[in-house]
């Protein structure tokens, strides 16, 4: 993101993938984040999904998407509920999440970050590994996160 001076902004985040062709997150109503979005409201999103340093082979085992999009604030209420059950399900699962959304609605803003492009990268070691074990990489992780230019 570029904050309305120009300048590069990034800032971790807590999101959550919807499966298809976005990303939810959320922020204050009011702030830095905010500013960035209304000023220019392209994206780059980074995940680092894993990280293993094998310092024996100077290399890592490494997973990582970077996605490309544009951050919109969600205003249909619907939306905001479904953008906020989906991360309270991903960070907070099996508790009855009704109540907190209930009341912080009103105080928080639901991004959706809308994806026009996504590439991943892994690293060998690990694309032999899923290979032999016959499972395939999902795009959603639980990993460092990023939102930068």
């Amino acid at each position: 993101m570029l904050d309305p001076d120009g300048e590069p902004y990034g800032v971790p985040i807590s999101y959550v993938y919807d499966g298809d062709r976005c990303i939810y997150f959320h922020s204050a109503v009011d702030g830095h984040k905010i500013e960035c979005i209304t000023a220019d409201n392209r994206c780059s999103f980074c995940v680092v999904s894993q990280d293993m340093i094998l310092p024996e082979k100077f290399t890592t085992c490494f997973r990582s998407v970077i996605i490309k999009g544009t951050v919109n604030i969600v205003t249909d209420h619907d939306e905001m509920i479904k953008g906020l059950l989906l991360l309270c399900e991903k960070y907070s699962p099996g508790v009855d999440s009704d109540d907190e959304i209930s009341q912080c609605i009103s105080r928080v803003a639901v991004l959706r970050l809308d994806i026009d492009s996504m590439t991943g990268k892994e690293a060998i070691e690990l694309v032999k590994k899923r290979m032999n074990s016959g499972t395939i990489a999902h795009p959603e992780t639980q990993g460092k996160t990023a939102v930068t230019t």
